[in-house]
């Protein structure tokens, strides 16, 4: 175990000491079967969590982030505490290793307890009870292992308990390592790819994922950069994938490559869009369709989009973002179908 600063290492162990005296305290600990991986994107400091459970509302127990900190997902015989008291914990200078054993340590239901880790650092660590329903077991990095053993690692942790097999952790940690493109777009890749590898041996009913990075919530104000919640469906990872697109859509701000110049095609095309009130009971722009991208259409433009919540691709110059003008196509060209 890694040595902390004097500072931090009094700091865990008065932490590790508070955990003890509320241990006894927790009631009421739901058993959700559960599969899940916990990450972190090294580059941009993204953390984050993709979870799938026969149980419902997955995400409002088992994902824990914190931009600059970590993430830990608690599953199995949960223990909520887990969450909030690992994230003081790595706050505080311990590793996700150090934190991980101080919970356990200080839990009597540590064996029918499951929990994955991972801290601002990049280090890795998982924890599955000996109690835990079979197929139970995980990976971190590169290390595996099954129950009863605290395994370390680095920059994931995959995890799962009531599984139809090994072939689910394996699933999950094969296509996290070798998919390409951000943490949530891993993160998702990897979840489905469990499921789709047999996954819950009770079935499917929610999903979730969670994903933090510094500024950039929907106003910079916040770190809640996605935050999705399958509560109770049949297929909650295919929605989990629906809904992540609708998010990239809404809440991610214009990639500079996907910017194209509003030319005189694609001015007419707006104009004529933005003139038609049947297709919003709204007419915002009531110019002529002239193809010139004057201030009236621009303003025209901004207002529309603020209407169809693009809020964050809104731009102050002549430029578009190519994923807004498909939607915004799709949309009109499916209202027009719809009205013949």
């Amino acid at each position: 175990m890694q040595k902390l600063t004097r500072f931090g290492g009094l700091v865990v162990f008065v932490l590790s000491f508070w955990l003890a005296s509320s241990a006894g305290r927790l009631t009421g600990n739901p058993y959700a079967s559960t599969f899940s991986i916990v990450a972190i994107d090294p580059e941009n400091g993204d953390v984050g969590v993709a979870v799938q459970s026969k149980f419902p509302d997955v995400r409002a127990i088992v994902p824990w982030a914190e931009a600059g900190v970590g993430a830990i997902a608690t599953q199995s015989l949960i223990n909520v505490s887990y969450g909030p008291k690992g994230l003081v914990l790595m706050r505080n200078g311990a590793t996700a290793e150090e934190a991980l054993r101080i919970l356990i340590q200080n839990d009597s239901a540590r064996e029918s307890r499951q929990a994955g880790i991972v801290d601002a650092r990049g280090n890795a660590a998982s924890w599955t009870g000996t109690e835990c329903f079979d197929w139970a077991g995980g990976v971190t990095g590169e290390t595996w292992g099954g129950k009863g053993v605290v395994i370390a690692g680095k920059g994931f942790a995959a995890q799962g308990n009531i599984l139809v097999g090994k072939a689910t952790v394996e699933a999950i940690a094969n296509t996290f390592r070798n998919r390409k493109g951000s943490l949530a777009d891993r993160l998702v890749a990897a979840i489905v790819a469990g499921g789709k590898a047999g996954g819950d041996r009770r079935g499917e009913e929610s999903a979730a994922l969670l994903v933090k990075r510094a500024g950039a919530g929907y106003d910079g104000t916040t770190d809640d950069y996605i935050d999705i919640s399958v509560y109770d469906n049949p297929k909650p990872l295919v929605e989990l994938q629906r809904l992540y697109k609708l998010h990239e859509l809404y809440f991610f701000r214009s990639d500079p490559k996907n910017l194209i110049k509003i030319d005189e095609s694609i001015c007419k095309e707006l104009q004529t869009i933005l003139s038609d009130k049947s297709y919003k009971g709204q007419q915002f722009y009531s110019g002529p369709v002239s193809g010139v991208f004057d201030a009236a259409t621009h303003k025209a433009l901004n207002d529309f989009m603020g209407w169809e919540n693009y809020d964050v691709r809104i731009r102050q110059d002549d430029q578009i973002d190519t994923e807004v003008l498909k939607d915004i196509r799709k949309n009109y060209a499916e209202r027009k179908a719809r009205q013949k």
